[in-house]
């Protein structure tokens, strides 16, 4: 058993499609967008020449320190513990090449005692946050037809897209066109002033569509009323997924019901584009975290249908005392946001 990097898209993309626990973060065109930012590695696991699991890595440079990243990896066959521990040892000689002060992953592995143990067992702790990833989501199964996704929806939220489709004032535009970024970033940044968080710089929404729109895998869906763009979303469509990864609306418009209705298409048009599954990006559990920030924007997403899918939480992996002062600065940070 050995790694090796990979040269070829066709072959990590190949191998993706065989997995059913993945996102776009460990798709060959995120790594495109890594390197816009910094240094990655795309690895191989193998057991000669069979393909055992892939991790996209990145080499993250941050006030609070400089460390390995790798969201939502290593996809793997199995999770067998062998296959981890070298791929570990392969991430240990780049963080003493790269002089990183920690290891920091999340790897789509089911929530369960067996799991856990399997990490802490080769040396990893619980991290302080997440890694700009979710650790738990919201899936929505596309096998039925349009009719049955609608019916299989709350009637509250069925009613409120009929709502939002009577209204002549309302309608749906959809882009790929690079130019319409600023549009989406502005929405955001209205957003992220009244809820008073950092939003994605437009730099940074502006190269990650990019790197997804030139293979027709990535799609703006704007909600407008009277010719204003009031909500919009970021759907990428990969592997036969849909991700409805990013979104933002106008709350003195909340009464039109507009992201219920962009929702709905994008849904619509994953199905259309052949899609297996829908990943509405980010679950917590609303009855049990009610204060959580996540909690009204899940409620959103329950309405729709679906189910959550909970995974091992983000795990890092100590290599230096520097570690320690950024685990603590995550953590009061962490604390003061209520995550």
């Amino acid at each position: 058993m050995g790694i090796r990097e990979i040269q070829h898209k066709g072959e990590w993309e190949a191998f993706l499609m065989q997995c059913a626990e993945k996102t776009f973060l460990q798709s060959w065109n995120w790594g495109e967008f890594w390197q816009k930012i910094g240094k990655i590695w795309r690895l191989g696991i193998y057991d000669g020449d069979t393909l055992l699991g892939i991790a996209l890595i990145a080499k993250i440079r941050a006030r609070r320190g400089t460390f390995l990243l790798i969201q939502h990896g290593p996809v793997l066959k199995n999770s067998d513990s062998k296959i981890l521990q070298v791929f570990l040892g392969e991430l240990k000689w780049i963080a003493k090449e790269e002089r990183v002060s920690f290891i920091r992953m999340n790897p789509l592995l089911k929530q369960t005692e067996e799991n856990d143990a399997l990490l802490k067992n080769l040396g990893f702790r619980l991290a302080s946050m997440h890694a700009n990833a979710y650790d738990a989501t919201w899936k929505l199964d596309l096998v039925l037809p349009e009719d049955g996704l609608f019916g299989s929806m709350r009637k509250t939220t069925r009613y409120l897209i009929r709502q939002a489709q009577k209204n002549s004032d309302i309608t749906i535009e959809k882009s790929d066109g690079i130019e319409d970024i600023s549009r989406f970033a502005a929405l955001t940044r209205q957003v992220a002033k009244r809820q008073q968080f950092v939003p994605f710089s437009e730099e940074y929404i502006k190269n990650e569509f990019e790197v997804f729109a030139k293979d027709g895998k990535a799609l703006l869906i704007f909600g407008k009323y009277k010719k204003e763009y009031v909500a919009g979303a970021l759907v990428i469509f990969w592997s036969r997924i849909g991700f409805y990864h990013q979104a933002a609306s106008l709350s003195e418009y909340a009464k039109f019901s507009l992201p219920y209705l962009v929702q709905w298409e994008a849904i619509k048009e994953a199905k259309r584009r052949g899609c297996k599954l829908y990943d509405f990006w980010g679950y917590v559990d609303p009855d049990k975290h009610s204060s959580h920030p996540w909690a009204g924007p899940t409620r959103f997403k329950m309405g729709f249908g679906g189910r959550p899918y909970e995974y091992i939480k983000t795990q890092d992996y100590p290599l230096s005392w520097k570690y320690w002062p950024t685990a603590i600065f995550e953590m009061m940070r962490a604390r003061r946001r209520g995550l």
